[in-house]
């Protein structure tokens, strides 16, 4: 039996009967990316469309699911995308329309009433009446999930512990009651707590959900403009990055990580990590763990030096040192109040090294998250996540057992629930990718 097409799972309503519907997910395990299925690569011919400069492609229907929506928030520079444009300015944006939105908690400067008076959008109680559309069925065709900002407690790890398990756990729950699975984003990392990582991941094989998930700043722009060739061998690698260690340190490992799994091989997982001060520098240093001319390389990029690290090592910093399962060691730098971004500086095999920080430009309207907005417009028109999601498990893991190193006064920490393998896929970034009205 074929994969369905995108049209063919947009139609596949309850009632279904559970013979039917075990055949169709069998069937559509090549749609997801947790079983080898295809991506949509930069060759991919729907991975350069701007589908919504094409009048024969209708919108697809989305739920947002979002802790808040205020300006500025997550939910804002996503979904407000979708409401108007990829500029927020009322110019073109992607083919999606928002059909429904669930805010979890609603701050003085809530901004979701007025847009629905706006825009005409359902607001609703529960995340399953946001999915359903207050019938018995899967009413959307796409959901965001969106746990980023808002009034949530944190752990002694210093993870602050969004409800995305909670909301994933909601969202799938309906997808089993109406015998109907359609893709669904995971803004940042699952979890955050790796247990909820795991489960999350676990769900989403077992229901056959299409799922991605993850950082903006892998797809934003790059300065310089440089990206590993694929399949390169890599002889060293730093990575650097800056504020909190929980709410930039995924950051800081997805840009690292989407760099370093286009290296040589298929990535193979993580086989230990080590969180040591900043005070450990000059030690790290001397003994070439941190490879000095990389340092100096990444270091620039994100307008600091050497001496000044040295001089003043941010005592709310940290060293994370990650042994990839290859045998690569890569420090990453962790520099708040010093470093002013995130960069990644790369030693090719035989090649000459290069450093480029990533930007999280402000104008127009955090464009970044545009080119974000672009996979999971991608996704949903497809029904096949734009990239594995197992790169965000990988990253999502790494950092919660780098906080329990640091935690526990750096214990080095055996992962063997980190070696994660996956195929890359050669996805692009901006301004590679094509959104019409946005440059």
């Amino acid at each position: 039996m074929p994969a369905p097409s995108a049209s063919e799972l947009s139609k596949i309503h309850s009632p279904i009967n559970r013979r039917k519907w075990i055949r169709f997910v069998s069937s559509a395990i090549a749609m997801t990316a947790m079983h080898g299925g295809p991506h949509l690569g930069s060759n991919h011919p729907l991975a350069g469309n701007c589908f919504a400069s094409d009048g024969s492609i209708p919108k697809k229907k989305v739920a947002a699911i979002v802790t808040v929506y205020r300006k500025n928030s997550h939910a804002d520079v996503l979904v407000g995308k979708i409401l108007e444009g990829w500029q927020q300015d009322g110019g073109p944006g992607p083919a999606l329309e928002l059909a429904s939105l669930y805010v979890d908690q609603f701050p003085d400067e809530d901004l979701s009433v007025k847009l629905a008076e706006k825009h005409g959008f359902r607001m609703c109680k529960t995340i399953r009446d946001a999915i359903t559309l207050g019938g018995d069925e899967v009413a959307v065709d796409g959901v965001l999930s969106i746990g980023e900002h808002g009034e949530y407690p944190w752990n002694n790890l210093g993870q602050h512990l969004y409800p995305r398990k909670r909301f994933f756990e909601e969202i799938t729950d309906t997808f089993a009651n109406c015998n109907r699975v359609v893709p669904v984003f995971n803004d940042k990392h699952p979890g955050p707590e790796w247990k909820d990582a795991q489960w999350m991941y676990q769900r989403a094989k077992e229901l056959q959900v299409p799922w991605m998930a993850g950082s903006s700043l892998p797809v934003s722009f790059r300065s310089p403009d440089a990206n590993l060739t694929m399949g390169a061998k890599v002889e060293a690698c730093v990575g650097i990055g800056y504020s909190g260690l929980d709410i930039y340190g995924i950051h800081t490992l997805e840009f690292l990580q989407s760099n370093l799994e286009r290296r040589a091989g298929a990535e193979s997982g993580v086989r230990s990590v080590e969180s040591v001060p900043t005070t450990q520098i000059g030690r790290l240093l001397s003994e070439g763990i941190i490879d000095e001319h990389l340092m100096d390389q990444g270091l620039a990029v994100t307008n600091t030096d050497r001496a000044s690290v040295l001089k003043n090592p941010p005592t709310d910093g940290a060293v994370f040192l990650i042994e990839y399962k290859d045998g690569l060691l890569v420090p990453v730098l962790m520099l708040p109040g010093l470093a002013q971004g995130i960069a990644v500086a790369i030693k090719p095999l035989g090649e000459a090294s290069f450093a480029t920080r990533v930007e999280e430009r402000e104008k127009p309207y955090y464009p970044h998250f545009a080119y974000l907005l672009k996979g999971i417009e991608t996704m949903i028109h497809t029904g096949r996540p734009a990239y594995p999601v197992e790169r965000n498990m990988l990253t999502a893991g790494t950092l919660d057992r780098l906080l329990v190193s640091l935690r526990e006064g750096s214990r080095k920490i055996a992962t063997p629930d980190l070696e994660i393998a996956y195929h890359p896929v050669d996805y692009s970034y901006a301004p590679h990718l094509k959104l019409e009205g946005l440059r």
